[in-house]
């Protein structure tokens, strides 16, 4: 079965190809021609005023070129997405572990994106910031691209308080709460990162909310948003967050274990509203797994 979700954009980067077909040829090298002629067939890659090419299409340079990305046999994701609030400019979502929030590698109606697209009808929904594939909690969405700018600032502008929840193992001889800045930089492979001598570019609050025997629940409240910046603090820590596959050291590859989720939890979102200026806050309702357990 192939799995469709609305429309990629791509600008026909800079060269000598005489029709689109032959740059798409090139720049998705792991696309075959007779793939991107079926979708060329089948109306699937249109132009900028949305009217389907032809194999025959002269290229230009920076011509907009909207394509459906398509998977055959796509893995499907258990979990299910529930939307927490909803009003013309915002929708805010819970996610389940292992969904990615957007499209990528197999991943394409497997999303979360693609699965709130589905459920409401709101073909213009962006997501504001993204949380790791292996997280689960509170994700925030544009509906309406006019506003979406003002939203996208409280990101921008660190004007948007996120804490998060995870399990992990004790740090008896640590004081809390305590602030933890380092420098993250990409490690190897080149999908982790690490933490490394120099000026700090991430900075985040931790606490203890529960002590268990095995694990503790930590409260997380990240200043900056460097990718798997909390993930990579807490292992630096000394207490690497439970079940996860790339840090402190890298495990080896292997499917989803559903019954293994990463203990992460997106838990509050809380801002003023750039339009109105009222107070908001929202609250996942999804939990992690008893400390100690």
């Amino acid at each position: 079965m192939t799995t469709r979700i609305p429309a990629s954009t791509l600008h026909l980067p800079p060269g000598d190809w005489p029709t689109v077909l032959d740059c798409l040829c090139d720049h998705f090298a792991a696309i075959s021609r007779a793939q991107w002629l079926d979708r060329i067939a089948r109306g699937r890659v249109l132009d900028t005023d949305g009217v389907p090419i032809t194999a025959h299409t002269p290229y230009r340079v920076g011509m907009p070129v909207r394509y459906f990305r398509e998977v055959a046999d796509e893995p499907v994701i258990p979990g299910e997405v529930r939307i927490v609030h909803v009003d013309e400019h915002l929708l805010v979502a819970d996610k389940p572990p292992f969904l990615p929030v957007t499209p990528a590698g197999v991943y394409v109606t497997q999303t979360l994106l693609a699965r709130l697209v589905a459920t409401t009808g709101h073909a213009h929904l962006s997501p504001l910031h993204r949380i790791d594939r292996l997280t689960r909690g509170l994700v925030m969405f544009s509906v309406r691209p006019d506003t979406r700018d003002a939203y996208q600032a409280l990101f921008r502008e660190r004007r948007i308080g996120k804490v998060y929840e995870a399990l992990a193992p004790p740090l008896p001889e640590v004081e809390f709460p305590r602030v933890r800045r380092s420098r993250i930089e990409r490690g190897e492979p080149f999908f982790r990162m690490c933490e490394v001598t120099g000026e700090p570019n991430s900075e985040t609050r931790i606490d203890v909310i529960e002590r268990g025997e095995a694990l503790w629940r930590y409260r997380l409240e990240p200043l900056t948003g460097r990718k798997h910046q909390l993930r990579v603090q807490m292992a630096g820590l000394g207490a690497a967050i439970a079940n996860d596959p790339l840090y402190p050291a890298l495990q080896p590859e292997g499917p989803d274990d559903p019954a293994r989720p990463l203990q992460l939890l997106a838990r509050e979102l809380a801002f003023d509203d750039p339009l109105s200026g009222d107070a908001r806050r929202f609250c996942s309702g999804l939990s992690l797994m008893e400390p100690g357990r």
